[in-house]
């Protein structure tokens, strides 16, 4: 998980919890995740699901888009660093969506600068206005999309690329020292998308 994605979801995705809440996270980079971990609200479960067997997982998927889940279970979906490794993610946020309960929120966070990383394949980049597309296909109201980096302060000239803190210690250093100074910065940015369940 890498630093702007989690600064997008911590900026504009945290308010979105209530306590009580029945919370869904597909692809967790760990139990408990770092979404989890950045949620103070005290829900009334957090299960997970991944489509790679994990005994720490709440649910394994049937396949790519089919999870075992009563329609309307949650009241919030969360994923995060997922759909670029969906082959058909129309079909796959039909499936996102049939597990939300009717007013019930999606939300996702998904690189648009990263570099190509197969896990086990990597599709997709997608911009607020595909997002808006997906979400919209699959009955969802769109309440926010936008692509931000927030890695770095607004005022330096950056460059889509990957995430800072995975560059060396030397990139790092040359971003702070001279990033305010008008030389570029590589970075990651990320589209938020937040939509609701008509």
């Amino acid at each position: 998980m890498h630093l702007n994605s989690i600064l997008l979801f911590e900026k504009y995705g945290v308010g979105h919890f209530a306590a009580g809440a029945r919370v869904l996270e597909i692809g967790p980079d760990g139990h408990p995740s770092t979404y989890r971990r950045r949620v103070a609200a005290a829900p009334a479960c957090w299960d997970t699901l991944d489509i790679a067997a994990d005994p720490r997982l709440t649910y394994v998927a049937r396949g790519e888009y089919a999870f075992p889940i009563d329609d309307g279970a949650y009241d919030i979906v969360v994923s995060a660093q997922v759909i670029e490794h969906v082959r058909k993610i129309w079909v796959w946020m039909r499936e996102v969506a049939r597990v939300v309960r009717p007013g019930g929120l999606v939300i996702t966070v998904n690189p648009v600068s990263w570099p190509y990383h197969a896990y086990p394949v990597d599709c997709w980049r997608a911009f607020p206005d595909g997002m808006r597309a997906l979400y919209e296909d699959a009955g969802l109201e769109v309440l926010d999309s936008r692509f931000e980096c927030l890695e770095v302060p607004p005022h330096f000239k950056r460059i889509p690329g990957r995430s800072i803190a995975s560059q060396s210690k030397g990139r790092r250093f040359a971003a702070r020292a001279f990033g305010g100074l008008g030389i570029r910065v590589e970075c990651a940015f990320d589209t938020l998308t937040v939509g609701r369940k008509r």
